[in-house]
């Protein structure tokens, strides 16, 4: 059985002839004549095939149509079929007539003009055809049976597949790509990498690798031409899901059919490995490369320091700078703004700014990548004045800021509780034609909440809502942290149902600051009722909100409950923080109150 059957596909109405867009063409074959005697009588015993040929060739479609109003357009298809016209005569005609009368032709007759392209190898054709085929979602079944009707020679209904699956492709119409995939199967035609190769593609594209493991078995098993392009989208699909293992059983598959892994291979897995937070792995692939002779290039390297930088370890990433130095390669822009925004990320911004004077004195020039990571690690610094000034320097060499460089600024003078700089700068993005995203609206609304102005957080909410943005988690957070912050617990448990009529998932974070803002309001029931609402909801209460709720009852004076609370926590596995021993010795130890651990090792240096 075929291994893709388990793919639901989706349904379409499916009719042997394509639906008439002319109400009055019959499909009776009823005889036509012209009066002009220039052009010989056409009846039903004599059809002048040389005389309508010509009118075709000369595009004299007026002439025609009033003949073919007498007729039917598929009986003068079928006289041509008859008569063996010239292939683009023929395609000529067929244009015409669905332009002319909508798609009055069956799939048979589609498939037999298809079948006389591929026997004259007008290859540019049939895909044209098969391209606007598929740009209406046509389903394929009924193509595969005419197919196999007509055709005699099995090759040519291969390329005809073949460039039908290509066609669904290229109009992003996967479903039935794989349909036809999966009848061509079903039908014995044999397809090849020039319309499988981009399925793959389209399909790791869309995040779809279950189906791209099927799809790629299937070749295997049905002797598909694959090459080495097949084997590295499928490592590539593979490594974005971390099946690394998987990954390193397709290069064994790779090596079997007679392809050595090249650079583009072990880079798409070096740049899995790192995407995965497996540097040591990532870094291992480079030395395997090295010893078996296959040179790195400069997205190797790029790769690692990128990883390296995100990894926060840019000691690493410094060291792979330098060998692909060694190695005689030329850092680009790429490699500089990783280590731009790597310095950046871990404050080390004296190096940073000292590598963007090396790329302008190698005359290579930032762009606003490279503005955006030095702009960050102003804003990091708290250097408000000095960021700001990078964003006039932006437009001084005639680069264009984006969304980034805007949301850095506007998050970075917000949370100096600056809204007015805030506001001044979308303001000036909106000026220049950058639309505010949900992450700018989060920065000002959580600009706002700090200062305790919920009311124009909110009005900033409904804004977002107007301009077509939805509010996300952030949003919904940072909201309700304000109300309860504020002692409004009533309007943030509002926003909290809210947020699941809109099909948003409450976090953590959500539940473990209403329980504070209950337990700050005094209300310990309600606290404790909305730590059974998150795990009936399939959030078990983490090592944050076992701190929330034991320094709740230690203030509240219930010493007792929350020594049973912390002997729970302890029971499920969680390992107590800083936080855990903090409360346990401003709240506990100094208020004379010692833990009882129920056969727990308790081991807290109080004096730490």
């Amino acid at each position: 059985m075929n291994c893709l059957r388990r793919i639901q596909f989706p349904k379409r109405c499916v009719s042997t002839r394509f639906p008439s867009l002319n109400p009055n063409l019959k499909n009776t074959r009823t005889p036509f004549s012209s009066p002009n005697s220039a052009y010989t009588t056409l009846n039903s015993h004599s059809f002048d095939i040389p005389a309508v040929s010509e009118l075709i060739a000369k595009q004299h479609w007026s002439k025609l149509k009033t003949l073919v109003k007498e007729t039917n357009p598929s009986s003068l298809l079928q006289h041509l079929f008859n008569s063996e016209a010239h292939p683009d005569l023929i395609l000529s005609y067929f244009k015409w007539t669905r332009k002319e009368f909508g798609d009055t032709h069956n799939v048979e007759e589609f498939c037999r003009v298809l079948l006389l392209l591929a026997n004259a190898k007008n290859y540019s054709k049939i895909r044209a055809l098969l391209d606007d085929f598929a740009k209406n979602a046509h389903s394929n079944s009924t193509i595969f049976h005419s197919l196999s009707v007509l055709a005699r020679r099995g090759c040519v209904n291969s390329v005809i597949v073949d460039m039908l699956v290509w066609a669904y492709v290229k109009n992003g119409e996967i479903d039935l790509a794989l349909e036809g995939f999966d009848r061509a199967g079903d039908y014995g035609v044999r397809l090849s990498a020039l319309s499988c190769n981009p399925m793959l593609i389209l399909l790791v594209k869309e995040g779809r690798i279950e189906v791209v493991e099927s799809v790629y078995k299937e070749m295997i098993r049905r002797r598909i031409g694959v090459n080495v392009v097949t084997f590295d989208v499928v490592i590539n699909g593979l490594c974005k899901v971390g099946k690394f293992q998987k990954a390193g059983d397709i290069v064994e598959d790779m090596k079997a059919w007679g392809f050595s892994p090249s650079v583009v291979t072990y880079n798409t897995i070096i740049h899995g490995y790192c995407k995965a937070g497996k540097m040591y792995k990532a870094d291992a692939l480079l030395k395997e490369m090295v010893a078996k002779r296959i040179c790195p290039n400069e997205i190797t390297f790029n790769i690692l320091i990128d990883g390296f930088c995100k990894d926060k370890n840019v000691t690493a990433a410094k060291k792979v700078f330098e060998e692909m130095q060694s190695q005689g390669l030329q850092p680009n822009v790429v490699t500089y703004n990783s280590l731009i925004n790597g310095l950046c990320s871990n404050d080390k911004f004296d190096e940073a700014i000292g590598l963007q004077e090396k790329m302008l004195g190698l005359g290579l020039k930032p762009n606003v990548v490279t503005y955006n990571s030095l702009i960050n690690g102003f804003c990091k610094k708290k250097m408000l004045k000095e960021a700001r000034e990078m964003l006039d320097d932006i437009g001084n060499r005639g680069l264009a800021p984006n969304v980034i460089t805007f949301n850095t600024l506007i998050d970075a003078y917000s949370k100096d509780e600056r809204m007015d700089y805030a506001l001044l700068l979308r303001r000036m993005m909106l000026e220049m034609g950058i639309c505010p995203n949900v992450s700018t609206y989060n920065s000002l609304i959580g600009g706002f909440c700090r200062e305790g102005n919920v009311k124009e957080a909110r009005k900033l909410s409904k804004e977002m809502e107007g301009n077509g943005l939805k509010a996300d988690l952030v949003t919904y957070n940072i909201l309700i942290d304000a109300l309860c912050k504020k002692g409004e617990t009533r309007k943030a448990i509002r926003l909290l149902d809210e947020m699941t009529e809109v099909g948003l998932n409450p976090s953590h974070l959500t539940y473990n600051t209403m329980i504070e803002g209950y337990f700050r309001e005094g209300n310990s029931t309600a606290a404790v009722n909305m730590r059974t609402l998150m795990e009936k909801r399939g959030r078990r209460a983490n090592i944050v909100t076992y701190n929330v709720l034991i320094k709740g009852f230690c203030q509240k004076g219930k010493l007792e409950e929350a020594n049973k609370l912390l002997n729970e926590m302890l029971e499920k596995g969680l390992v107590p923080n800083r936080t855990t021993y903090d409360v346990l010795r401003d709240e506990m130890m100094e208020k004379g109150f010692i833990p009882d651990i129920d056969g727990h090792l308790y081991n807290v240096s109080i004096s730490s």
